[in-house]
């Protein structure tokens, strides 16, 4: 186990874990939003290895999310880089998880593992500015920083920004 939440169990992504994933990356309400390619089992298979061997990285950690009550694979969650190289959260749930507030509470456990554990001063989280859902959960913890266009995903991002002192403050 990387680290919990109330309800959450952020651990190490197994390959046992390929169904759910695939659920996740195959499903056009999960992956339209960000905007990104809904992929094929086998694409699924690949980026779910892909993140396998990643973890070893510096650059990029993927954990899966398991919830506590069911021991269920809900999703994913990630410390990775941004293109300005700063580190940013990230958080992808399979819609039959949507509504329960896993993304509040997600977001929240990566905003404390980054400063508390991993003694980070600055996190960033970049999101679709028409990803309404995220948007939302990002507007309560992170400040809005600018607008820019994404070309990798052809759609125009948010990115917001916390740094480990303002969290200090508004998080007692």
């Amino acid at each position: 186990m990387i680290f919990k939440t109330e309800r959450l169990l952020i651990c190490s992504l197994q390959k046992s874990d390929s169904e759910d994933f695939f659920d996740m990356m195959g499903n056009p309400n999960v992956m339209l939003p960000i905007p990104q390619k809904i992929m094929t089992k086998i694409e699924s298979d690949a980026k779910l290895n892909e993140l396998l061997t990643t973890e070893e990285s510096t650059s990029i950690k993927a954990w899966s999310v398991v919830e506590k009550k069911s021991n269920s694979f809900i999703g994913i969650c990630a410390l990775l880089k941004n293109n300005d190289d700063e580190n940013e959260i990230a958080y992808r749930l399979r819609e039959k998880y949507w509504g329960k507030s896993y993304g509040t509470e997600i977001t929240k456990g990566l905003i404390n593992f980054g400063f508390k554990n991993l003694n980070f001063d600055l996190l960033t989280a970049d999101v679709n500015i028409d990803n309404i859902k995220s948007v939302k959960i990002l507007d309560k913890f992170f400040i809005r920083h600018k607008e820019f266009f994404n070309k990798q995903d052809n759609c125009y991002d948010r990115r917001y920004k916390l740094t480990k002192e303002n969290w200090a403050k508004t998080s007692k």
